[in-house]
């Protein structure tokens, strides 16, 4: 195998090839090297040390910091690097809260596994005092901050000023007194926070979690006097089965029905079916705001954190914003509004709507007060497992079932909403149809596909007879910066702008299954939405049969209509005004 390119890990000859370190050089060859700071897709930090290898001729040395060179002799578990990564455990042990079974983290936490692998039972550093430890910051409806089980690893630090560009969270004191926390020690809810909820998905710790709303459901669930209904996002069918063992990607939907059932919600529905919903809404805006003159480039407002993002960034531009809801926003109303017309006993006082999402911002969106009280209750896809795992639900044997009616079918345009380019691609679809009144052939727009790093930004232009509309796709706030810098300098050139906060979409939404440590999750996840979408009969968002009867019975005949306004569009706010308004 020798060659310009090979190196050798315990007297095993390895060929490298791009590899930006070693130790993806490492995991590549089949070995496993512990480490807490390092992330594929953030930079390389060589913060936390437990990925330290020796090297002949070098001695310690930072692995994820190091790049690979030919003829290198790397030993990974040499007695002076198993002392090091032992120490550093003990270390972080010393000054780390030890509530492993109350802890959220429990089961899934990096410090709690590279523990119990060393064999860590004592540990000879004095412990902090219960009087060291910080204040607890759960005063937002999406994230709880625990200080006292930060590692300072730094990967939300970098999460947050990498993919969301704005440093909200950062280092603060030196030595003993370094910290990570939003500025002068405030509230997550006192800063301009968009709750994605990328920091808690890179954490490795439960220093950052995802804040409950469990027993809140349950609490519905086992009243009475309460209907409870369940919708359920995109892009959890491809994610939650990594909880259960399945392999990411893998559509579960029939299972999320069947688990929803046994865990007591009296009807299921699939927010799919709004996400069309959402697109007949928001195709119908732009053709009108194209042919009459109105605000371009429009921007989608399905991802709340963008939505706050621009809210307390750019206020200036909030007449770019959709109006229309997000398809959570879109099928609340609509289940309390119109239930009582297809199911005896519900009403809009005894209906709880609970939706499933991705996302963290999900929450935050659901308290918005142009929102609040339509979704009652968000739950997380890590959430919504936690119910099916406590309630003894073996999910990997359930038989699959169907959505109820009228708010569960979907065409394969609602499935691609979970992927970054699949908003923009499915508005394209019914678009086309409304200007043309013809049906667009080929719909997989494959320029406005990609989840990964090199496809932040994707653009393309579609031809509508004769008419040229420029597509612009982003994921992360930090890209979308760059196209809001292009439309206030007036060089921009494209009509929509299509913005997911997380990176590659909902597919990685803060609420997703932890996939930090491997970049191909996120990819397999997009690949089972477009593979469902093209195994679809139907796959534009307006030949859906229950849309066209829900605009028929109940919304006016059609998009845009008087109540259609009314119950699927909102309006924005200008949350900056000199400094940022406590949402607690």
């Amino acid at each position: 195998m020798t060659s310009d390119k090979t190196l050798f890990i315990d007297g095993r000859e390895v060929e490298f090839t791009n590899e930006p370190n070693l130790l993806e050089v490492i995991k590549k060859a089949g070995f496993n090297v512990p480490t807490f700071c390092y992330r594929p897709d953030l930079t390389s930090f060589g913060a936390c040390r437990m990925c330290v290898v020796e090297i002949e001729g070098r001695g310690i040395q930072s692995s994820c910091t190091m790049p690979p060179e030919k003829g290198l002799k790397i030993h990974l578990n040499t007695e002076r690097v198993r002392k090091i990564r032992k120490t550093v455990l003990e270390l972080l042990l010393a000054n780390h809260k030890r509530e492993c079974l109350t802890c959220d983290k429990s089961g899934n936490c990096e410090l709690q596994q590279y523990s119990a692998e060393y064999g860590i039972t004592d540990i000879t550093f004095p412990k902090l005092k219960e009087e060291d430890y910080q204040l607890i910051d759960d005063y937002n409806p999406s994230l709880v901050r625990d200080p006292s089980k930060c590692i300072l690893c730094g990967a939300c630090v970098r999460a947050c000023t990498e993919f969301q560009g704005h440093s909200v969270l950062g280092f603060s004191g030196r030595g003993s007194n370094t910290k990570v926390q939003p500025m002068n020690g405030r509230f997550l809810s006192q800063v301009d926070c968009v709750f994605c909820g990328q920091c808690q998905a890179v954490c490795p710790t439960g220093a950052i979690s995802i804040k409950s709303n469990i027993d809140d459901v349950w609490s519905k669930i086992n009243n009475p006097e309460k209907k409870v209904v369940l919708q359920i996002a995109p892009s959890v069918r491809v994610a939650i089965g990594e909880e259960f063992n399945i392999d990411a990607g893998e559509n579960t939907i029939g299972k999320i029905y069947a688990a929803a059932r046994r865990l007591g919600f009296d009807l299921v529905f699939d927010t799919n079916f709004s996400a069309d919903l959402t697109i007949m809404e928001e195709a119908n805006e732009f053709v009108e705001r194209l042919t009459k003159g109105g605000v371009l480039p429009l921007f989608t407002s399905c991802c709340p954190a963008w939505v706050r993002y621009v809210e307390t960034h750019h206020p200036e531009l909030i007449s770019h914003l959709s109006t229309c809801k997000s398809p959570q926003g879109m099928l609340s109303p609509v289940v309390k509004e119109f239930l009582p017309k297809y199911y005896e006993g519900y009403t809009k006082e005894n209906t709880v709507v609970v939706s499933v999402m991705p996302c963290t911002a999900k929450k935050y969106e659901a308290i918005r007060e142009q929102l609040i009280g339509e979704t009652d209750i968000v739950l997380t896809t890590q959430e919504f497992a936690k119910m099916v795992k406590s309630a003894g639900i073996d999910f990997k044997k359930l038989n699959s079932e169907e959505a109820n009616s009228p708010f569960g079918q979907y065409t394969g345009a609602g499935t691609i909403f979970g992927a970054s380019g699949g908003v923009a691609e499915a508005a394209v679809r019914t678009a086309y149809n409304i200007v043309t009144g013809e049906e667009l052939q080929d719909v997989d727009i494959t320029p406005l596909r990609g989840v990964d790093a090199n496809h932040r930004t994707k653009d393309t232009i579609v031809d509508i007879k004769g008419t040229k509309v420029k597509v612009r796709v982003v994921s992360t706030l930090k890209e979308a910066e760059k196209s809001l810098k292009e439309i206030k300098a007036g060089t921009s050139d494209f009509h929509i702008l299509e913005v997911m906060a997380c990176p590659g979409g909902c597919i990685n939404g803060g609420g997703q299954p932890v996939s930090c440590l491997d970049s191909s999750i996120k990819e397999k996840r997009a690949q089972g939405l477009y593979e469902e979408d093209k195994s679809l009969d139907l796959r534009k968002s307006h030949k859906n049969p229950d849309i066209i009867k829900l605009y028929n019975e109940c919304l006016g005949g059609k998009p845009g209509s008087e109540i259609a306004h009314h119950l699927l569009h909102t309006s924005y706010s200008d949350k900056f005004k000199g400094s940022y308004k406590d949402i607690s």
